[in-house]
């Protein structure tokens, strides 16, 4: 096991998205630390119908400039931030907002995160603005190979302690504890808490 695995306590971010409001409580009653959100307009219609019951909302899904102010309130730490727009529209929106730089660990085009290369002057560009950086965000290869997936969680942890900041989130459902291993500080998991959830055709989805 990677010597990274003993950095400490990991955060529980239940993954909510594609559940009813009745999740979100559940995930309350049942201690998690966060629930992680990736739709600004399902998020803040479950929160209005939870009210305050509820733990902190981490939004996880790809982020754009024009969301931003409408999830402002609801959101408490934004997850996804991958360029310079979206750094420059929460420092006007939500001043001093705690963020985690997302990084593309993998090279695949359909994810969201800045490239690797392009991570530490983000992160400085964050903290210019009052933004408050707890970590490095990313997510696994879209094929779950062991080693791959191993690769890119142990270059975000390295990446996340040559930029100065403590907090990884990575590791979902299927590779949860290969993140452990590398010294992931916060998992997103959703199918292993709730079970599979249902997709927008009906078949399930799992994350």
């Amino acid at each position: 096991m990677n010597a990274g695995a003993t950095r400490g306590p990991v955060t529980i971010c239940a993954v909510t998205k594609g559940f009813g409001a009745d999740v979100v409580a559940l995930a309350h009653r049942l201690g998690c630390d966060a629930i992680g959100e990736n739709y600004a307009q399902e998020v803040t219609a479950k929160i209005a119908a939870v009210g305050t019951d509820h733990p902190p909302v981490h939004f996880i899904g790809r982020l754009q400039s024009n969301k931003v102010r409408s999830l402002v309130g609801v959101v408490t730490v934004w997850q996804s931030v991958d360029r310079e727009s979206i750094v420059d529209e929460l420092a006007k929106r939500s001043p001093g907002a705690h963020v985690y730089i997302q990084v593309n660990a993998t090279s695949e085009a359909d994810k969201g995160g800045c490239e690797p290369e392009h991570a530490s002057g983000l992160v400085e560009r964050a903290r210019r603005a009052g933004l408050i950086v707890d970590g490095l965000m990313t997510v696994g290869p879209t094929d779950g190979n062991p080693r791959r997936t191993r690769d890119a969680f142990a270059m975000v942890r390295r990446l996340a302690d040559a930029v100065g900041v403590i907090g990884c989130s990575m590791g979902m459902s299927g590779d949860v504890e290969i993140a452990l291993e590398e010294g992931s500080t916060m998992v997103r998991v959703g199918s292993a808490l709730f079970g599979e959830r249902p997709s927008a055709t009906g078949s399930p989805e799992v994350i």
